[in-house]
């Protein structure tokens, strides 16, 4: 007889958590159609599929933001009923969302307790609130002060205060967290951070704490997953025990169809300098001198940690903030942007890495945003909006960026991220920018949705752009770079040709252990 071989998930007699064929509809979408799934206690399972899959549907009716319409959800045996995010708290369910939930006019402190504060002679006692903030945030190697205003810290940041937040619920503040969903957690995050994210995974999990862990890095899934589930349109796609998760095998059960390679771009020959920066002066780090170029044709990846500098450079460049000394040229002409408009004027677009907060309005249709950038081109009588070429430029941008949607009036705000992300750009390649500015172009999006974004930042070189783009991917910026720019601590830190880029020579230099003058 045969020894019985027992995978991680077969060692537990009852599942911590049981999700029975659960079915939520929306009005005209079937967004999850009888999904199961399993959670044992002290398991990462990943949950992965392309935007649409409906892997937020049922996040969010497991944290109590939705109710299912059928089936049933079982916790340690027992058949539960989550009615609110109050009573998913109370199971010790905590959802950390992928669209940050912060006060930005909050301290820090503030945010990770809010609707938890600690009180002492019937008053919230601050000195508390920082002594469990410090030590939450310790956990995650979080490094600002606990009365930092969130307003004031980077993306990354926030996105760790975010972590925190939920963190604290475990931490004698609440209900114990018995199950945490973090819904993309690293989007914003350095390596680093990434890093120490899960060294608190994995001390959670000593601990005996779930986590479902969603994400679109599918390296960061095969790194910390024991277990995948795949969703596709809306239904179990399939399952991967731990030694089963390969990227190729991720890909072929989210997309349908087998995964042959990752994306890689061709090397390419570029032209002319359209970009030149000579002693630029960016505002965020004012004792560095900047000097850069990159040639038409020519993608060039910036790369380095969160705080390094790269979104600021990329802010200055556009004249969200104005450079302090310097100067910058396209296609040879001296220019001076001293705000967006000026940016515009010369040639430039701007993909900022918040789509929702800085790119969109997400309550307008489709090809209102499309035509924001460009309203005096499409003004008749000099005043009022042409809609008749609104509606045919935004039809042209669907079906060249092949946005999913079922009309350009729809709104914004029902679209996946991917085709968010490509309405973003679809606003400024109406405008056909000479130098197109990407931060994070892919952030938060599936990999097919990646992989058109790849091959439309292909296309757009070929055609002559130069392109300029921030990415925390390390893999990113390798496979699309003709050149990389690496920072750190608001310098570039060294240049990298095409050949030279792996990621131990891009973490090098984004550490400071390769520093080299600009």
């Amino acid at each position: 007889m045969s020894a019985l071989h027992l995978t991680p998930y077969t060692l537990h007699a009852v599942p911590l958590l049981h999700v029975h064929e659960l079915t939520k509809r929306f009005p005209g979408v079937l967004a999850i159609d009888r999904v199961s799934l399993m959670l044992n206690r002290g398991e990462v399972l990943a949950v992965i599929g392309e935007n649409g899959a409906g892997k937020s549907t049922l996040m969010k009716i497991l944290a109590g933001v939705e109710t299912p319409d059928t089936g049933r959800i079982t916790l340690a045996g027992r058949d539960v009923q989550i009615g609110s995010v109050r009573e998913a708290l109370a199971l010790g369910i905590v959802l950390i969302h992928q669209e940050l939930n912060l006060a930005d006019n909050l301290d820090v402190g503030a945010n990770i307790f809010l609707g938890r504060e600690p009180h002492r002679f019937g008053f919230v006692d601050r000195k508390r609130i920082e002594v469990n903030a410090q030590r939450v945030m310790a956990q995650i190697e979080l490094h600002v002060a606990p009365r930092t205003i969130v307003g004031t810290l980077s993306i990354g940041q926030r996105q760790m205060v975010e972590i925190a937040k939920a963190l604290a619920v475990d931490a004698g503040t609440g209900a114990r967290a018995r199950i945490l969903i973090m819904d993309e957690p690293t989007s914003s995050l350095s390596q680093h951070e990434t890093d120490a994210l899960f060294r608190v995974i994995h001390q959670l999990k000593e601990r005996g704490v779930s986590i479902v862990y969603i994400s679109h890095r599918l390296g960061e899934v095969r790194e910390v997953a024991d277990r995948v589930v795949v969703l596709r349109d809306g239904k179990n796609a399939g399952e991967l025990g731990r030694e089963e998760v390969t990227e190729a095998r991720m890909i072929s059960l989210m997309v349908g169809r087998e995964a042959t390679a990752l994306y890689h771009r061709a090397p390419s020959q570029p032209g002319t300098v359209a970009l030149a920066a000579h002693g630029l002066i960016v505002p965020a780090h004012p004792r560095q001198r900047l000097s850069f170029n990159v040639r038409r044709g020519e993608i060039v990846g910036l790369a380095g940690l969160v705080g390094a500098g790269r979104t600021e450079l990329l802010q200055t460049l556009f004249g969200l903030t104005p450079a302090r000394g310097g100067e910058v040229r396209l296609d040879g002409k001296l220019v001076r942007v001293r705000n967006p408009q000026d940016a515009i004027a010369a040639g430039m677009a701007l993909v900022p890495e918040d789509r929702k907060l800085q790119g969109l309005i997400v309550e307008m249709s489709v090809q209102e945003n499309a035509s924001l950038p460009g309203l005096r081109r499409n003004a008749s009588a000099g005043a009022f909006t042409n809609r008749g070429r609104e509606r045919s430029d935004a039809a042209t941008m669907v079906q060249a960026l092949n946005i999913k949607t079922p009309d350009t009036r729809q709104t914004v705000q029902l679209l996946s991220g991917g085709n968010q992300q490509k309405v973003v750009l679809a606003k400024w390649l109406l405008l056909k920018p000479r130098l197109l500015l990407l931060d994070e172009p892919t952030r938060g999006i599936d990999v097919g949705a990646k992989e058109e974004i790849y091959r439309l930042m292909e296309q757009l070189a070929a055609e002559g752009a130069a392109i300029l783009f921030v990415s925390s991917e390390l893999q990113e910026i390798i496979a699309l770079s003709d050149r990389a720019l690496v920072m750190h601590d608001g310098a570039i830190a060294a240049e990298l040709r095409r050949d030279e880029l792996t990621e131990e020579r891009i973490m090098e230099a984004a550490t400071g252990q390769a520093r080299v003058a600009a």
